[in-house]
């Protein structure tokens, strides 16, 4: 039985401890009711559509704050920081992203931007120094579920669909990574999802740094 040779990662929620923990925190701290930014920012038709442009990097993070301070009725001064502030990273994900290089497998971050500033997701990471291949959605005006976008991260790769691994703690992003040929994990405790690239890759990933 043949092993992939690629693995790609999502980045928030993957590297990183889960989100939603993080804006429940944020909604406590600010004196909002539970839920307000799933409501106001993920479930709202103008929400969705003004995160996909962020995404996309059709319109800045500074631009984003002010809408969605406005939305929840917060102060937008570095509101994205503030919301993800207490996002941390995952151990047991860099390690196995880093087990997995040490034997061969090339491995790529896929992320959807939240905007590279005032606040940065992704400082303190080294990516580029860490991974084989880093796309961020912004830098390349799309975002997941563009196929446009898993084919940019496969090109840096020089791997096709069908060698590769797809880990995302959005479901949704899986099945169409699904129908261009990837494998694909949907990210939950990190222990199991380490266990299940150990299953498909057929070596161990909890060796330490």
């Amino acid at each position: 039985m043949s092993h992939p040779t690629g693995l790609i990662l999502d980045f928030g929620g993957v590297l990183t401890t889960p989100l939603l923990p993080a804006v429940l925190a944020f909604e406590k701290r600010e004196g909002l009711a539970e839920g307000a930014c799933i409501t106001a920012l993920y479930l709202n038709e103008d929400g969705v559509r003004r995160t996909q442009d962020l995404e996309r990097g059709a319109i800045t993070q500074d631009e984003w704050n002010q809408f969605a301070a406005a939305s929840l009725g917060v102060t937008p001064g570095n509101l994205m920081g503030r919301l993800f502030a207490d996002l941390r990273p995952e151990p047991a994900m860099i390690r196995a992203a880093a087990a997995a290089r040490r034997a061969g497998i090339k491995v790529g971050i896929l992320s959807n931007s939240v905007g590279l500033a005032p606040w940065n997701l992704y400082d303190g990471f080294n990516l580029d120094g860490s991974y084989d291949a880093v796309v961020i959605s912004e830098q390349h005006g799309l975002r997941k579920p563009d196929p446009e976008i898993f084919e940019a991260v496969l090109k840096q790769l020089e791997l096709p669909a069908d060698q590769c691994v797809f880990v995302d703690d959005t479901a949704e992003y899986l099945s169409p990574a699904a129908a261009l040929g990837f494998s694909t994990v949907h990210a939950g405790a990190p222990q199991q999802t380490v266990s299940q690239l150990e299953a498909l890759f057929g070596i161990p990933l909890t060796h330490e740094v």
